[in-house]
């Protein structure tokens, strides 16, 4: 008899043991799974470029809704800043390829198409998200273009040159293709601002 109640409580115990490892495992799933991946050093530099980018291409979508303000404003202005505007344009697209396309150039004033003013139909403008207080608006408020043509040019011809500085300030913290993009697109703002300072009859190179 002894014999066998010690038989029967070892197998008690044995049947109770794996019912715990049981459980064990039923409970500790939570533990099972992996952990999440850490960044590693090329994610962050990724992430770090895309940053940079899209700042960049905000710097350039200023620049791009000045022209946009002017345009809507002076249609004597046309032909003179829609290369300008349209070069401008593709720097914001090059800069944040993964940013919606631009939309098209703002008519000229009264309604006149833009081929009827000399200027390329498929010019595109800012991004979302790229316009300023100098963009006009879709009702057509005009606040923040000067009324007076020279001003205007004055004012674009400043807003040109500061786009040029910020994006030789970036070029320190850009990678190495990044950088030679913001070094030519650093030299065309720079050529628009000389080239909307000068007298009236210069075109863009």
């Amino acid at each position: 008899m002894e014999r066998t109640g010690t038989t029967r409580r070892r197998a008690l115990t044995a049947a109770g043991a794996a019912a715990a490892g049981l459980l064990g495992g039923c409970s500790g799933g939570d533990g099972d799974r992996p952990a999440p991946r850490r960044p590693t050093a090329a994610d962050r530099a990724r992430r770090a470029e895309e940053t940079l980018r899209r700042r960049a291409a905000r710097v350039s979508g200023e620049l791009l809704a000045g022209y946009d303000a002017a345009l809507a404003a002076h249609a004597a202005l046309r032909p003179r800043l829609a290369p300008l505007r349209e070069a401008t344009a593709r720097h914001v697209a090059a800069l944040d390829p993964a940013a919606p396309p631009p939309s098209p150039a703002p008519p000229a004033p009264g309604g006149a198409s833009p081929s009827a003013t000399g200027a390329p139909t498929g010019a595109a403008g800012p991004p979302e998200g790229h316009r300023n207080a100098a963009s006009p608006s879709p009702a057509g408020d005009l606040t923040g273009a000067p009324a007076d043509p020279a001003a205007a040019l004055k004012g674009l011809a400043a807003l040109a040159s500061r786009t040029a500085g910020a994006h030789t300030e970036a070029l320190a913290g850009a990678p190495a293709e990044l950088a030679r993009l913001l070094a030519s697109v650093a030299a065309a703002s720079a050529a628009h601002a000389y080239l909307l300072a000068a007298p009236a009859g210069g075109s863009p190179s």
